[in-house]
């Protein structure tokens, strides 16, 4: 099988480790440089080229390694691979679910799992309202789009609350506004 490895970086140890295990299975395995792909987008013949001169049409499957920071263009790139009929280890409509909290939580709790008691607004005068709505301080607030705890803000009073939402809105910045579990001084994360 020829496989294709969407990765910025393929020194990153865990890079090498999936080429290693790929060709230790007799596969044949092409790291490429998302950012460095360009898309053709025409009907009937949809393609992809790495740094222009490289057409990538003759892969089996592609696993998608998408950093945060890339994720539009990443999938970009990722949604060609599956209009040329590329097998992806994984779709881009689920990482794309995935990056996007609001729409993640919306999907879970759709699907009757549990979670905390969470809030959305787009309007920075609703802010004690919203923190109401989960139950009171102490309040978790996150980023939206962020990712490994990048813009996760613990608002401990009301005051302390309202003024990170106040301000993650007013730089018109995304945010969910959730209930504070205690768990005892650690970050539990269940999947």
């Amino acid at each position: 099988m020829k496989i294709a490895l969407m990765a910025r970086n393929a020194n990153l140890y865990s890079h090498q480790r999936i080429v290693e295990a790929a060709e230790a299975r007799g596969h044949e395995i092409e790291v490429i440089n998302t950012l460095r792909v360009s898309i053709n987008i025409s009907s009937g013949r949809p393609m992809l080229y790495h740094r222009l001169q490289h057409p990538l049409e003759e892969f089996d499957a592609v696993i998608p390694r998408i950093g945060a920071s890339v994720t539009a263009y990443g999938l970009a790139v990722l949604r060609q691979f599956e209009v040329m009929g590329i097998y992806p280890m994984n779709e881009s409509v689920a990482i794309g679910r995935s990056r996007d909290k609001l729409r993640c939580m919306q999907l879970l709790a759709r699907r009757g799992i549990g979670l905390p008691s969470t809030a959305y607004t787009n309007d920075p005068k609703q802010a004690e309202d919203v923190i109401k709505l989960v139950g009171g301080p102490p309040v978790v607030i996150k980023l939206i789009e962020g990712t490994q705890g990048i813009g996760v803000v613990l608002g401990e009073t009301m005051q302390s609350a309202k003024s990170v939402i106040e301000a993650f809105q007013g730089a018109k910045v995304n945010i969910l506004v959730q209930e504070y579990v205690k768990a005892g001084g650690m970050d539990i994360r269940a999947w």
